[in-house]
């Protein structure tokens, strides 16, 4: 097994890249950190491209490591690489899905320009629990592989159907088939329990602030808001789709 001892070697420097967008962009690859991300990625077939392993730091003897390359780096190197206070020590260096830019299913799941990386990994997370066939990442939302995404969605990215598209192009496609599309906003709006779910849909969630673009909203066939009973002006985005998902689950 390969050593790297100093956080400055060029080999650390380049991991260390896969933590900023430009990064992962132009490598087509990501790092996922801490042992239940690292396995999730070992199950997905030739995904992990490295394994990097922090000295002192032992592996689950059940992880099937066969064809993957692994190299051991001192406690700094691992310290420089870690995007969280209190590494496990132990990370993967990942290919980036190449169906990107498709989506497919009958429910899905539309982000408008949503910012927060722990709001969207908890979406994904929420999203691939309640059946979710497929989430559209639009312009202007934070990147998929963005480590705090990857932390926050705990694996689910590799479970669910995620696409990076125009919104505007994908709702004109689902509404030729007939597919609802429903944004959330208070403007024009009607309580979620007034819609009764269908088998097929699409559910918008905008972004953490200033909610759905006024294009977007524009385009929706109906826009559903959640009621609030107690003295707080909004709901935080994540528990808001995660409300929504299993009503229209549920009532399917």
């Amino acid at each position: 097994m390969k050593y790297i001892q100093s956080s400055k070697n060029p080999v650390v420097k380049q991991w260390k890249k896969l933590l900023t967008k430009k990064g992962r962009d132009q490598t087509h690859t990501y790092l996922v950190e801490g042992f239940h991300l690292v396995e999730e990625a070992l199950k997905q077939e030739e995904t992990v491209i490295e394994l990097i392993l922090v000295e002192g730091v032992e592996l689950p003897a059940k992880w099937n490591l066969d064809g993957i390359e692994m190299v051991q780096v001192s406690e700094e190197a691992g310290k420089a690489l870690a995007d969280t206070e209190t590494t496990q020590g132990v990370f993967a260096v990942c290919r980036q899905k190449e169906s990107a830019s498709t989506y497919e299913g009958k429910t899905f799941l539309l982000l408008d320009g949503l910012q927060d990386p722990g709001n969207i990994g908890t979406i994904i997370r929420t999203a691939e629990a309640s059946g979710i066939d497929s989430i559209v990442l639009g312009t202007g939302t934070a990147d998929l592989y963005n480590p705090k995404v990857l932390r926050s969605a705990q694996g689910s990215h590799f479970h669910v159907n995620i696409a990076k598209c125009d919104l505007a192009e994908i709702i004109s496609d689902l509404k030729e088939k007939d597919i609802p599309v429903y944004g959330t906003a208070l403007e024009n709006g009607e309580e979620y329990m007034s819609v009764k779910p269908q088998d097929s849909y699409a559910l918008i969630v905008g972004n953490e602030g200033s909610g759905m673009s006024s294009e977007i909203l524009s385009l929706t066939d109906r826009n559903l808001y959640i009621p609030i009973y107690g003295k707080s002006e909004s709901l935080n985005v994540a528990i808001a789709a995660g409300i929504l998902l299993y009503y229209f689950k549920n009532g399917q």
